[in-house]
């Protein structure tokens, strides 16, 4: 099969097996989508880069209309053909699973035989089925504090996305956006624009919270554009309380099998006070095929609403001992417990101002948050990284993090966060964004250790 069939097959399949979540159309109200601002990106990695690349035009048209879709958004005849091959695995794939909160838990390769899908096809699947929604707001690769491109004296850079995905079951069920019309949280159309915005940046380390669709979504797409992908429910997803849930949320973390392979997987329920609580995170050791360096990659999402500081701070800390454990090197002091370089990523829920926030930035493991650089100083952290109205009222905060170790690698360049106005007045979610939080990347690459140097 060549590979424009095989994506129009792949995600054909995804049309039928999806599972959850109300499937009926809604009809979409008259003037319900705004213009968006600025251009979206095309396709190809790194384009939107504020001080060296080109602006691009958009390839996805912005309507103020919606046509009647097949269930998975697409109008053409192609839609219909998409992702016959993975039929076996997507049926049978979330049956398969019975344990799902295991300390360690290797998650199955995928067939090294098998042919990968190409994202350029992909990617104009998902543009063709998105014809009827406006253009996400564009975002710019920045640089921080005018730092250059990298050259060839550095390691190649490792793209890293972190993004809360918002779980089909709370969007449509219990969330309450009160300005995002129903038809914008369809999940046969949000996943197209979740997918779009995976396939545009294209991510080296990929990790995501409220994750209600992986077996049947996420993990045989990521599969097919040769992705690793682990995943680790909540123990009480409130998903579950949802009628027609697709089962319970959790995170996910996905990496490209051609940058790296695994060495170790631990999935973690975190503690507080010596005693259980509903989250979770997944900590992955990963060798690096093109330095053969290590790097320690973990992903979790903390507990939810004020009032819950002391958890999460208890959260953080029970976390931030166990990366300690799972970076260091036995048997060596505590000033070598960050030998292996680390990158945490999450929604903590929690402002900068909160005590979790104040843990890691201390913590012996030497992190530093990546979004803080996008600051005129480099010590202050975004505006906002999601931004809602709920009936409760309006809510714009920070909460999402990419922490890294400081002292072992670099960020070399990060995307930017959109404007008030390229939002919008109805904030998120929207006919143009499928969550409520903003998805944060940026390139890190490994900074050269000590002996290195001292050998060249």
């Amino acid at each position: 099969m060549n590979p424009a069939r095989r994506c129009s097959a792949l995600l054909s399949q995804l049309c039928v097996s999806s599972r959850g979540g109300p499937t009926a159309r809604r009809q979409l109200s008259a003037g319900a989508v705004s213009d968006p601002a600025g251009p979206r990106y095309s396709g190809v990695r790194g384009v939107g880069v504020k001080e060296t690349g080109p602006q691009v035009t958009p390839s996805r048209s912005s309507t103020t209309g919606a046509a009647a879709v097949c269930p998975m958004g697409g109008s053409s005849s192609s839609s219909s053909r998409l992702f016959g091959t993975l039929a076996p695995s997507l049926n049978s794939s979330a049956l398969a699973q019975t344990d799902l909160y295991p300390e360690e838990c290797p998650d199955q390769e995928l067939d090294q035989d098998q042919a990968e899908v190409s994202p350029d096809q992909l990617l104009r699947e998902c543009e063709d089925a998105l014809q009827t929604r406006p253009a996400r707001p564009h975002r710019d690769l920045v640089y921080p504090r005018g730092m250059a491109p990298c050259n060839h004296m550095h390691s190649p850079s490792i793209r890293v996305m972190q993004w809360n995905i918002l779980a089909q079951a709370l969007g449509e069920g219990k969330d309450g956006f009160i300005r995002c019309p129903l038809d914008a949280l369809n999940w046969q159309e949000r996943k197209y624009l979740i997918l779009e915005e995976i396939l545009t940046y294209r991510p080296d380390v990929l990790c995501l919270q409220e994750v209600d669709h992986y077996y049947d979504t996420f993990q045989p797409i990521m599969a097919s554009l040769g992705y690793h992908g682990s995943f680790l429910a909540k123990p009480w997803s409130p998903c579950l309380d949802v009628e027609q849930n697709n089962g319970p949320d959790g995170c996910a973390l996905f990496y490209r099998r051609s940058r790296f392979s695994l060495q170790s997987t631990a999935h973690l329920r975190l503690s507080a006070m010596m005693l259980p609580t509903n989250q979770v995170a997944i900590v992955q050791t990963l060798n690096c095929r093109v330095t053969g360096r290590r790097l320690c990659v973990a992903v979790t999402h903390l507990k939810a609403r004020s009032g819950w500081e002391r958890l999460r701070s208890a959260q953080g800390a029970d976390l931030l001992q166990s990366l300690r454990s799972i970076t260091s090197r036995g048997g060596q002091s505590e000033a070598a417990s960050a030998a292996i370089p680390l990158v945490v990523c999450g929604d903590f829920n929690a402002e900068p101002s909160e005590d979790v926030y104040r843990r890691f930035s201390s913590s012996p493991l030497g992190l530093s948050s990546a979004y803080k650089l996008l600051s005129s100083d480099g010590q202050t952290e975004p505006a906002y990284t999601t931004w809602k109205i709920r009936p409760s009222g309006e809510s714009c905060s920070t909460l999402d993090y990419i922490w890294y170790t400081h002292d072992a690698l670099r960020v070399d360049c990060l995307l930017d966060i959109p404007t008030e106005e390229q939002i919008g007045p109805d904030r998120l979610p929207s006919y143009h964004y499928p969550s409520d939080h903003l998805s944060l990347l940026c390139d890190i690459s490994f900074r050269e250790e000590p002996h290195r140097l001292m050998l060249g």
